[in-house]
């Protein structure tokens, strides 16, 4: 048996890595989410109705609630326990009003503190623990109705709910989708986004045709995205998130230097291209660089520090402002670039995961 343990596991990890593949992972990740969510939900239906638990279809809400959308295992965790304290705050709530009701009878005060407390919520889910403040709100009427229910429904009811939430984590872990895994591939599509506008610079194509603004667009909205994914990059990582700011700040410079760079290209002269030429392929070869380590974890290429000669500092550019402007910020490019290899370089061991 010890002998055919060699054999066995490469067969099973090949079989396996689609799942464990991080960049198979993240392209397939709408289907390897609907799966997870589909076998929590059977799971759900089959233990409340196995232990004959009343009310048990709010164990299957409250795992829709929490994993439902597509969301990255930065989120799922706080938003698991946001759902933890609404559910608590809003079930003693409610099993308060329904005790109200059954020992004074009176229907009146239920309706104005019911209505009150949902007001005070409500006043509080603007903001910072909003989430909470509305799941307590949601759940007062999930237990009580409108002081009507009888106690035991509503905590059956809360007891659902708190299942519902441990099923909500423990599928959350089964084949993770993190946030870091759109982040890092995300920002190499937008590296090689960058080298693709770069080279339509270089090879004189036009700036305004539907094809760079289509790609501009698109740069901008990788941008617009990398932002969105940040704060569940730095949780699931540990990244600081003023690491996080500065990578995408650099990205954001990189976009905004080759828009200057479009506008500035000296259009009087045939072989222009021809006076950084040595700069320009190795600006291209960094982009791809970046991109490929991205994608493929070799952060090796990372490490791997960009000597430039003092020709480059020294070249030949004709006099116009334009010409001097584009070697400007050529030179701004390049060092904006090394900038983002070293910051990367740095936090690689985090988001390499």
């Amino acid at each position: 048996m010890k002998a055919l343990r060699p054999t066995r596991l490469p067969i099973l990890r090949h079989l396996l890595r689609p799942l464990l593949d991080p960049h198979r992972r993240y392209l397939h990740a709408r289907y390897i989410h609907a799966g997870r969510v589909a076998v929590g939900l059977l799971a759900s239906i089959l233990l409340t109705t196995g232990l004959n638990l009343p009310h048990g279809e709010w164990a299957s809400v409250t795992l829709l609630i929490v994993i439902g959308g597509l969301q990255h295992q930065g989120n799922i965790g706080r938003k698991s326990l946001e759902r933890a304290y609404g559910t608590l705050i809003g079930a003693a709530l409610g099993l308060v009003l329904v005790l109200q009701q059954q020992w004074l009878h009176q229907q009146w005060l239920t309706y104005v503190a019911m209505s009150t407390a949902c007001g005070f919520f409500a006043y509080h889910a603007i903001g910072k623990g909003g989430y909470i403040a509305l799941l307590s709100a949601i759940t007062v009427f999930i237990v009580a109705g409108h002081g009507d229910n009888p106690i035991s429904d509503g905590l059956w009811r809360t007891v659902d709910i708190l299942i519902g939430i441990v099923l909500a984590l423990a599928f959350s872990f089964a084949i993770p989708l993190y946030a870091v895994y759109s982040w890092r591939f995300s920002l190499a599509k937008g590296l090689r986004g960058c080298a693709k506008a770069y080279g339509r610079i270089l090879n004189g194509h036009s700036v305004t045709d539907d094809e760079y603004l289509k790609l501009a667009a698109q740069l901008n909205g990788i941008m617009v995205q990398l932002r969105s994914l940040m704060p569940s990059v730095s949780k699931e990582v540990r990244i600081p998130l003023t690491e996080l700011e500065v990578i995408q700040g650099q990205f954001r410079l990189c976009l905004s230097t080759l828009e200057l760079l479009s506008n500035l290209r000296p259009r009087d002269h045939a072989h222009w291209h021809d006076w950084l030429h040595p700069e320009h392929r190795q600006i291209n070869r960094q982009l791809i660089a970046m991109a490929r380590a991205l994608e493929t974890g070799a952060t090796d290429r990372l490490a791997r520090r960009v000597e430039r000669g003092a020709e480059i500092e020294h070249a030949v550019v004709p006099a116009s402002q334009d010409a001097q402007g584009f070697r400007l910020l050529t030179l701004q490019l390049a060092t904006t670039l090394e900038g983002l290899r070293q910051r990367l370089d740095k936090t690689a061991k985090r988001w390499n995961i």
